[in-house]
């Protein structure tokens, strides 16, 4: 192909000599037209296929072209269309509702103190928000333990714009749920779901309110089942035993999804989102929601109880890894290894020992630490569970009944009376474990602190009450009748689990 270089305007050359037009140049002019079209075309092909390349999946790089044009098929081809996501949003948008919360913090500014003396602090109004589900038409909804953990007034909106206070029913920091109570009929509920069915890969919507933006929905698919992230902090003195087996997606979740709801197709709840994984503090691709079996758990043990049941084995366990697993005889890396046997708790007297491995909670398996966590936390003290195990190759079961922390096999209430709920507590008579680490004779636990006179005088979780008004308590029958029997105020006294004595005055 040739290219004329001369310019268009101003040349300083001599002007050529036209010459006259032959057959051999026109056919010749004609043909480099005509091939000139031939490469034009060719080159615009050419650039087609590859920007379909670069803009779509990478994969499509080294797929051949006939497998190509299977991604352009129309409506009614084999390819699986995306769910229809209508229904189950309109099912489960009217159970959502929107928390706000308002805390009072108590601030000093150590400078005022410094120059002027001491003054007593300043009090400073915080407010957040979350959301929260209603699991029933009486008005009990479900959220996040960090959501209403020291708020002092809770107010839940409905999706049709009714409002409500909330008093807090129970929190579990074990599993960050909470069971919120608000003075309400005719709600919408939302029908529990199976998390033992969920399966990596299917649809889910998250429903809450991020952002304070009310009502939001979301899509995407379980990325992974029984995932631990270390997000709660183990605490014994506080009665904090994390359970971590959440359920991970890819659905947006952002801060004010919290206690919102994770659900299923058919517009059924299957978990409540509790956290994102992020660097930046907003959404950045995985979420994760606690799994309905354990809230069913925890919020039928708050209304039942006052306080969650929990059960334990009583070993000390661990995940399987190929050496281990050749130790014990297994052919495959899947179980979990129990390192360590409770003295009197319930897996020695079901027989198993150390270097055994489970397999197997009731009906469902088990293949790493949170899944083991996750099935024995829906079962209460002096339950019969079948437990699975294998040893030296081989596969037994037994029937295990499951003990409370405190090798117990009966379940214990929380006080509900009027007196400890205006106290604004879960209160349980100390254990023997906590009488012996305090090296006291009797106490009552603070096991909890919701909004109420406890916590305006300073008390905090963990705090065992030892005399009020210089009387020995041992039970929360004792706070009932000396707190019910004075007027104006009395001294409460009592110790924290790290030791430390102390005293409050409260007002009644």
């Amino acid at each position: 192909m040739n290219f004329d270089h001369r310019p268009i305007h101003g040349s300083s050359r001599p002007e050529e000599k036209s010459k006259p037009m032959t057959w051999k140049r026109a056919f010749g002019s004609i043909s480099l037209a005509l091939l000139g079209a031939v490469f034009a075309l060719g080159g615009r092909e050419l650039l087609e296929q590859r920007r379909t390349v670069s803009t779509g999946d990478v994969a499509l790089a080294h797929t051949p072209a006939a497998s190509v044009q299977y991604v352009h098929n129309p409506v009614g081809s084999a390819i699986m269309e995306a769910p229809d996501l209508v229904e189950a949003a309109e099912r489960s948008v009217n159970a959502v509702v929107h928390v706000t919360t308002e805390t009072t913090m108590n601030v000093r500014d150590p400078f005022a103190d410094f120059f002027w003396g001491y003054r007593p602090p300043a009090q400073q109004f915080r407010q957040g928000s979350g959301s929260g589900v209603i699991i029933s038409e009486d008005g009990y909804i479900v959220t996040n333990n960090h959501v209403v953990e020291k708020a002092d007034r809770i107010s839940v909106h409905l999706n049709d714009r009714r409002q409500f206070e909330a008093r807090v029913v129970g929190r579990d920091p074990s599993t960050d749920i909470a069971l919120l109570k608000v003075d309400a009929t005719d709600l919408s509920p939302i029908p529990f779901g199976n998390s033992d069915e969920v399966r990596v890969g299917q649809w889910v919507l998250a429903v809450g309110n991020p952002m304070n933006l009310t009502s939001t929905v979301t899509a995407g698919i379980v990325s992974a089942k029984a995932r631990n992230i270390n997000l709660l902090q183990y605490d014994p003195a506080k009665d904090i035993f994390p359970i971590e087996s959440f359920i991970q997606t890819d659905a947006a979740v952002n801060p004010g999804n919290s206690g919102g709801a994770l659900v299923n197709t058919a517009g059924e709840l299957i978990g409540i989102n509790t956290a994102i994984a992020s660097t930046t503090g907003a959404y950045a691709g995985y979420s994760f929601a606690v799994p309905v079996s354990i809230v069913r758990k925890v919020t039928s043990d708050l209304i039942e109880f006052g306080s969650v049941q929990r059960a334990y084995i009583g070993v000390n366990i661990r995940d399987l890894d190929p050496e281990l697993a050749k130790q014990a005889g297994l052919s495959r890396v899947s179980g979990v290894y129990v390192s360590g046997i409770t003295e009197g708790g319930a897996a020695q007297d079901a027989g198993l020992k150390e270097g055994d491995v489970i397999v197997r909670v009731g009906r469902i398996a088990v293949s790493n630490v949170p899944q083991l966590q996750e099935q024995v936390g829906r079962f209460r003290p002096g339950d019969k569970v079948p437990v699975t195990y294998m040893r030296n190759g081989r596969e037994h079961v037994v029937d295990m009944v499951l003990r409370g922390r405190d090798g117990n096999t009966t379940v214990a209430r929380v006080d509900r009376s009027s007196t400890t709920v205006s106290l604004g507590a879960e209160l349980a008579a100390a254990s023997a474990e906590d009488l012996k680490a305090l090296k006291i004779k009797h106490g009552v636990k603070v096991r909890a602190l919701n909004q109420g006179k406890l916590r305006t005088s300073g008390i905090r979780d963990g705090f065992v009450i030892t005399h009020i008004d210089q009387e020995p308590v041992s039970t929360p029958a004792d706070v009932e009748r000396i707190v019910s029997s004075k007027k104006g105020g009395v001294l409460v006294e009592g110790v924290y689990p790290n030791g430390m004595r102390a005293y409050y005055g409260l007002g009644l």
